[in-house]
């Protein structure tokens, strides 16, 4: 669970699994195997997300001629799902989603999943934050395509509908990130805006470094799209880490956790055989 004392990392496998439950389910032994704390998905319900004309538009791709075609073809059900929720509770590995609907909120529900995550996309449609709020689960809310007075009206609009914040998530909504696009101190801001609420990082951007970074200014939980094969086919796959990135970036967390230290400064036992050697005199004593 998200906490202030460890970094909690999600591995985003959202629809980078090509319709395929099989190489999901591969995705996340891989992602227990790199140290990750969660795996997240997507979930929608087509017909509701897409407009007809939409799915009818023409596309070529790997399921058929149509947008459609792929939407379904990405989809996972039920079932799918049921393989999703067994494999992660035998391996130990929290797993979620974040759903496009209500329809799909209600579906997640039937699972023990410790969270829904609202997506930047879904944070100006009131009537969702406030279903996502009444469903009684904790919520992860990320903040990409918003201004500051965006996120304080969505927050508002959770929080007055008896939602819970379990973090926030600062993001920059572009595939990959440039990095004068990341703007890692938006994490400061938004820790001074909302004091009461945990805040995380939802990145985007190329390389693990600014996500090093975003675990050194505070951020208690790091979002990060991973694939097995960056160059397979999809939309998300080029902003996305390979599993070995995945375990540095994770090895790299877990450092920073330690060397962040908690602030205080001290007079180190291992430092006192070195005052010794170095200073001349010592004439003066602490206040």
């Amino acid at each position: 669970m998200i906490s202030d004392s460890r970094t909690y990392v999600i591995a985003e496998i959202g629809i980078n699994h090509n319709g395929d439950i099989d190489q999901a389910l591969e995705m996340i032994r891989k992602s227990k195997e790199a140290g990750c704390d969660a795996v997240k998905f997507q979930k929608r319900t087509i017909e509701v997300v897409y407009s007809a004309e939409e799915l009818a538009r023409p596309r070529e791709n790997v399921f058929g001629a149509t947008n459609g075609d792929l939407k379904r073809g990405l989809e996972f059900g039920k079932a799918d799902y049921d393989r999703i929720d067994k494999l992660s509770k035998e391996l130990g590995i929290d797993w979620f989603a974040s759903p496009w609907d209500e329809g799909s909120v209600d579906f997640l529900l039937d699972y023990d999943t410790p969270y829904i995550k609202v997506a930047s996309a879904m944070v100006t449609d009131r009537d969702f934050l406030e279903y996502c709020a009444r469903s009684g689960r904790p919520l992860l809310v990320s903040t990409g395509m918003s201004d500051m007075a965006m996120v304080k009206s969505f927050v508002d609009v959770i929080e007055r509908s008896g939602g819970e914040i379990a973090c926030l998530y600062h993001c920059t909504s572009t595939y990959p990130t440039r990095d004068d696009e990341i703007n890692l101190l938006g994490i400061s801001t938004l820790k001074d805006a909302f004091p009461h609420l945990k805040i995380g990082f939802s990145g985007h951007e190329e390389g693990i470094l600014p996500s090093v970074c975003a675990a050194a200014l505070g951020a208690c939980s790091i979002e990060r799209h991973v694939t097995l094969d960056r160059s397979d086919w999809g939309s998300d796959q080029k902003a996305s880490l390979e599993m070995p990135e995945v375990a540095e970036l994770v090895s790299q967390v877990r450092r920073v956790e330690v060397v962040r230290g908690d602030g205080v400064l001290r007079f180190y036992e291992d430092e006192k055989p070195i005052a010794e050697k170095l200073r001349r005199k010592v004439t003066l004593q602490a206040a």
